[in-house]
């Protein structure tokens, strides 16, 4: 059986990193953590905000309603309080979408 790399996983990231992989700014990350009671990152003493993989995937939620969707915010909080596990199944679906988009265009660098 081939050697298969495990992937790495924080348990925590930082705003910046948050910040970074969504190519926003901070500010919209801390007004969408105060607009959405689901997105709940851990704050130490000195008040830096550190998100789990859990409070990533509830901001990449929120990003797709308003970003890709063109929801309202309150559009979007009703989405998420009505139908969450609807939204929640339609996000793993376009992650293995772009997982699957990503490997795609791999392959064809690689050809």
């Amino acid at each position: 059986m081939p050697y298969k790399e495990r992937e790495i996983s924080k348990m925590y990231y930082t705003m910046g990193e948050v910040s970074a992989m969504f190519e926003v700014n901070q500010s919209l990350i801390r007004f969408y953590e105060k607009e959405f009671d689901i997105l709940q990152p851990k704050k130490n003493k000195k008040g830096n905000r550190y998100f789990t993989a859990e409070d990533i995937e509830n901001f990449k939620m929120i990003f797709h309603l308003i970003r890709d969707k063109g929801y309202t915010l309150q559009g979007a909080k009703d989405q998420l309080k009505n139908n969450i596990g609807d939204t929640r199944d339609n996000q793993k679906v376009i992650n293995s979408l772009e997982n699957l988009k990503k490997f795609l265009l791999e392959v064809r660098d690689e050809l």
